[in-house]
């Protein structure tokens, strides 16, 4: 797929509050500090589209991108060690729960993870959440180009092992690498199908 327009829509801090849902939407979500905003820069092509910044933490609302004038990315609050109270945290999980049950034209999430760790019990968490209530996603592993290609393949291998303790099947895998522009054809591809 080619990218020819990637624009910023909407901040949105609730459901109610996001753009019509009329067009497909693919949905991007993870730890804090796992590399989003710059993957979905990557994947746009458009370096500053996506507010990178290195305290995690920092994407607090749904942040709806058109794309291609044809479908929606969506940036989504990251989850984990961002340093907020447990009130605010409780509301930002309310936010997604609340987005991810409802929101009738989301086709897609993507769960990202930080390939240079073993499988964080908030990931799996959100992973088998989405399995549970059906929600179709995949999993994108980021920074693939801060480890050595064996110690990926070995990190990948891991994840699909604890994965298939609880799963009859495996979500789509992909690696990407937003420095190195890894994995950025898959991707697009892979959304590519899912709109045909």
């Amino acid at each position: 797929m080619q990218i020819k327009s990637a624009t910023f829509v909407a901040s949105s801090d609730k459901l109610s509050q996001c753009p019509p849902g009329n067009k497909p939407e693919f949905a991007f979500i993870g730890r804090s500090n796992v590399g989003k905003s710059s993957l979905i820069n990557m994947l746009v092509s458009q370096k500053g589209l996506a507010k990178t910044s290195s305290t995690p933490g920092k994407t607090q609302l749904i942040n709806h991108f058109i794309i291609n004038e044809w479908w929606f990315l969506v940036d989504l609050p990251g989850y984990g060690f961002a340093k907020v109270s447990r009130t605010e945290r409780e509301k930002w999980k309310k936010r997604l729960d609340d987005y991810l049950l409802n929101r009738e034209n989301l086709y897609c999430v993507f769960v990202l993870v930080d390939c240079r760790v073993e499988p964080q019990s908030n990931d799996l968490e959100m992973i088998n959440w989405l399995g549970e209530h059906q929600i179709a996603m995949s999993i994108l592993f980021t920074k693939s180009d801060k480890i050595k290609p064996r110690e990926l393949d070995s990190i990948v291998e891991k994840w699909k092992e604890t994965l298939l303790t609880s799963w009859d099947e495996l979500p789509p895998i992909f690696t990407t690498s937003a420095e190195k522009i890894g994995g950025r054809e898959e991707v697009l591809d892979f959304i590519e199908k899912y709109l045909k």
